[in-house]
């Protein structure tokens, strides 16, 4: 379990840091002849989010113009997505990645499942607050009209921000709730889905990580079985990724990284909002994670599966080959 103010990030603050500096690189880059895609790339990926947000102000007054819009006028598709998503406070990039996932024919339940079930509470409410600021409602609202049934109820619960923050351990607790799960799961015909959503959407992350333990020790079987053989859909997918993420959050988004970039075609969406989105939390951890369960480095499998100058970027945000 990381430490708090223990950094695994990749992408750390850059020290003498000067906003002008970079202002008047950003505009070479940007207002010469073609596009200096390298040193747009050096810049933004060396760079915190905190500093980018800095740059983005110092070149508004020095130019007149957003940087953001200056970004999408010189540059194109997954490229110019990218460098856009880095210049945007990580909780209106949620934000943008939950309005994209909801809006149009159809919901991106797979994104939905993704971002509510790897975040903190802190960052839950974080996204709340650039939603309603960026649409004018509550995201609760607008998710309400998309999704419905257990997996609903279950997503609403944990976009509406209430999970315990206490580090502390109950064991008594703990061994009560996995009862209360084997009774409503394993132990009866037909599932009482209610008690699992409460449980796994309410608790803090320490007290179901004993839950998890106790269930173990009860049914003999992992919770995360028992959920595959009692559920099925959307609810199973969000009840796993939540219990996934209790195990380990880094592991979980290294298989997400790992399904992005398999099969036909990449889904480059997903990994630039993984690799973005973790790149001052975990990105080290998820690397690690990513090595651990697929015997090769996330370098490696970015560079044989992406192109281009959306390569470079992904591959300077997570930082150094693990290959050695």
């Amino acid at each position: 379990m990381t430490k708090p103010g223990y950094h695994r990030g990749s992408i750390k603050d850059k020290s003498n840091f000067n906003a002008s500096e970079d202002v008047a690189v950003l505009r070479k880059a940007i207002e010469g002849l073609g596009t200096d895609e390298k040193n747009l790339i050096n810049v933004l990926t060396g760079r915190t989010n905190k500093q980018r947000q800095i740059i983005c102000k110092a070149y508004q007054e020095a130019t007149g113009r957003t940087l953001k819009e200056d970004l999408e006028g010189d540059t194109s598709g997954d490229f110019k997505d990218l460098l856009v998503a880095l210049i945007t406070p990580p909780a209106v990039y949620d934000c943008q990645e939950v309005i994209r996932a909801i809006k149009g024919a159809g919901t991106t339940d797979s994104t939905l499942i993704e971002i509510f079930a790897s975040r903190s509470t802190q960052q839950i409410k974080a996204l709340s607050d650039a939603y309603l600021a960026e649409t004018g409602r509550k995201i609760t609202h607008d998710l309400n009209n998309e999704v419905s049934g257990d997996y609903g109820k279950a997503l609403l619960a944990l976009a509406e921000g209430q999970r315990d923050e206490r580090t502390t351990v109950d064991v008594g607790k703990a061994k009560e709730e996995a009862k209360v799960l084997y009774e409503a799961g394993e132990k009866k015909w037909g599932t009482d889905e209610s008690k699992f959503i409460d449980i796994l959407c309410h608790r803090s992350i320490p007290q179901l990580r004993q839950v998890l333990i106790e269930y173990k020790n009860i049914s003999g079987k992992t919770l995360e079985k028992s959920i595959k053989s009692e559920m099925s859909g959307k609810l199973e997918d969000l009840l796993v990724a939540i219990v996934k993420c209790v195990q380990s959050t880094p592991a979980y988004l290294a298989e997400r990284l790992h399904k992005g970039m398999k099969g036909l075609g990449t889904n480059e969406n997903m990994l630039a909002r993984i690799i973005v989105s973790r790149s001052e939390i975990d990105m080290l951890d998820i690397r690690a994670e990513f090595k651990k369960l697929y015997s090769q480095s996330l370098h490696s499998a970015l560079e044989s599966e992406t192109s281009g100058d959306y390569r470079q970027v992904l591959l300077k945000i997570c930082g150094g080959d693990d290959t050695v």
